[in-house]
């Protein structure tokens, strides 16, 4: 599925489905709140603090797909063209970072 299929997609589901998008401010929110999620599953899965019996069986994908799906919402919301934003995003980075990240030898 591309990114315009993408977009197309959720917002049928939203307006079949869903009935309706939330507002901005809403999704905003519930965005934040599936970040949370996804951050919580990493910082216990792969980071220093224990997992919790109740974090063991979350699934990490589901979860990064949730925060895509809110995103996407908002996308649709705004006007956003998420294919030309993204493009656009990686032309901006190739051209300030192209030696930036090959010259880090924190990176080497």
């Amino acid at each position: 599925m591309t990114i315009e299929e993408a977009q197309k997609t959720v917002d049928e589901w939203v307006r079949t489905i869903g009935v309706r998008y939330f507002n901005e401010l809403t999704n905003m929110a519930i965005l934040a709140e599936e970040v949370g999620e996804v951050a919580r599953i990493i910082a216990r899965r792969y980071g220093e603090q224990s997992e919790k019996e109740s974090d063991r069986n979350k699934d990490l994908g589901e979860e990064m797909a949730d925060v895509l799906f809110v995103l996407i919402c908002l996308a649709n919301q705004t006007g956003v063209d998420l294919t030309e934003a993204l493009k656009n995003n990686l032309e901006k980075k190739t051209q300030r970072d192209k030696e930036r990240h090959k010259n880090n030898k924190k990176l080497a």
